[in-house]
């Protein structure tokens, strides 16, 4: 009896990677983890822009409805115009986000208010809401309404 040895093939002694795919095939994975962390970024970035921008406009409401509870009668006797530019200052205050510590974000309001008709009697009221995110911005929420005197 005769024993036969069974040399390994040609192929498979190959059968691996070489340095060279290693390398490709790393540099497509960590491209690949890298453009999953920067979207995670970029999502996180922009979340937090539309939690900022919701409370800006939040102020900018509130501040709307503080003018439009002003009292305006040019009719009564005597006339009450509470409903003045001068009535309503500009107010810095911190925007209502869930922030930790120190790093509050403030906002400016801005209240405009223009006579366009006298009779009938209207008036435009317009708020600006400013505030600014790390190093960008400024960005501006604006409301306008118009408003009719107390009848």
């Amino acid at each position: 009896m005769r024993y036969r040895f069974i040399r390994p093939n040609h192929r498979t002694r190959r059968s691996g990677f070489t340095l060279a795919e290693v390398v490709i095939s790393m540099g497509i994975a960590a491209l690949g983890i890298g453009g999953i962390i920067w979207g995670y970024i970029m999502t996180s970035h922009r979340a937090e822009w539309a939690t900022c921008s919701a409370a800006a406009q939040q102020m900018a409401v509130r501040r709307l409805e503080q003018t439009r509870a002003a009292k305006w009668d040019p009719f009564a006797y005597p006339p009450v115009d509470e409903l003045k530019t001068s009535n309503f200052p500009p107010v810095v205050a911190a925007l209502d986000v869930p922030l930790a510590g120190t790093n509050r974000i403030f906002a400016t309001n801005v209240v405009s208010i223009f006579s366009v008709y006298t009779d009938p009697s209207l008036k435009v009221i317009r708020v600006d809401c400013s505030w600014s995110l790390m190093s960008r911005g400024p960005f501006t929420n604006t409301l306008l309404t118009y408003r009719t005197s107390d009848r």
